[in-house]
């Protein structure tokens, strides 16, 4: 059984220091937030292999408490960089990890994926994690909607569990009618696909 102590330990926010896009980051978190005590692997590999311009306006769908968006806004300062997320708690840390490190160049909104995002707005880059439970309906109204959402010549980064490799391949092959296997490491695969 827990002492109080260790209950309030428990209930206090998770901070740790993490480089992402060349850049020192400070981070806060709490559990019940996916890998909330530091990046996780499939992040970092996702984020190794990403192709960013500084003026690309950024989606990171799905941003938890925001690594991967933190990261596209810094790679990408004359660009927005938008963060969603249908978890309010991920949502509130987004923010607050946008405050804490001086980033103006973002932003966090709840939104289950596109659906909360003005209609007209379009990106240049879109950036996911995707969770290996996603579910097939859910999995192709996230790709229908990325393909209808980037400008002509924007890509869609997508990390996975490796064991989900051929079935993405055969999603992202139907909607946008290419799939580039950029990295296959031991747990995860990042893949590209292109508008």
């Amino acid at each position: 059984m827990l002492t109080p102590e260790q209950l309030a330990g428990l209930r206090r926010d998770i901070r740790f220091n993490a480089e992402l896009g060349g850049r020192p980051l400070t981070l806060t978190s709490t559990w019940g937030l996916f890998s909330p005590r530091e990046i996780d692997e499939g992040t970092r590999l996702l984020l190794q292999h990403l192709a960013i311009e500084p003026g690309d306006d950024c989606l990171d769908l799905g941003c938890g408490y925001g690594a991967i968006g933190l990261t596209l806004a810094t790679l990408a300062p004359l660009g927005q960089t938008l963060m969603v997320d249908k978890d309010f708690v991920a949502i509130n840390y987004a923010n607050r990890n946008i405050e804490i490190n001086g980033i103006s160049n973002a932003q966090a909104h709840l939104s289950n994926g596109f659906d909360q995002i003005a209609p007209r707005r379009q990106f240049d880059l879109i950036a996911s994690n995707i969770p290996a439970k996603v579910g097939k309906e859910l999995l192709a109204i996230l790709l229908h909607d990325a393909h209808a959402r980037l400008r002509p010549g924007g890509r869609l980064y997508l990390v996975t569990i490796s064991g989900l490799r051929q079935y993405m391949k055969r999603n992202l092959t139907e909607v946008f009618g290419n799939y580039d296997k950029l990295k296959q490491g031991t747990h995860y695969t990042v893949a590209l696909a292109q508008r």
